[in-house]
């Protein structure tokens, strides 16, 4: 018998980023890759590794295009990823706008944060 397993990366327990990991004897696939947002609490587990092996991932299959939905994917190129990424046309014009932004909003924030000292 083919088993699937299902790893819950995020958006289990709080409602932001969403990440679902889907090992199958054929493909594995995460369904959204989204950054977390809010308390810092939240934030930090941003930085954490993911307990999967990245480079294992086939594809990635994005909802929609939130940042709590797409805003790990820079991270998870970094990581090793080299698999696809799927999303409608919209999907996938809104998250490029999107991390676009989000990044340039993080280089500000830290600029201020290292004038200011603070983190």
């Amino acid at each position: 018998m083919n088993k699937i397993k299902i790893h819950f990366l995020g958006a289990s327990g709080t409602v932001t980023g969403s990440k679902f990991y889907l090992e199958t004897p054929e493909r594995n696939i995460m369904v959204d890759c989204g950054m977390f947002q809010g308390l810092k609490e939240l934030r930090e587990m941003n930085w954490k590794q993911l307990p999967i092996d990245v480079s294992k991932i086939d594809m990635v299959l994005l909802t929609h295009g939130h940042l709590d939905h797409t805003g790990y994917l820079p991270r998870l190129v970094k990581e090793g990823f080299q698999g696809q990424i799927i999303g409608t046309a919209p999907t996938l014009a809104i998250t490029t706008i999107i991390l676009r932004d989000s990044a340039k909003i993080n280089e500000e924030e830290a600029e201020r944060a290292n004038a200011e000292g603070f983190s």
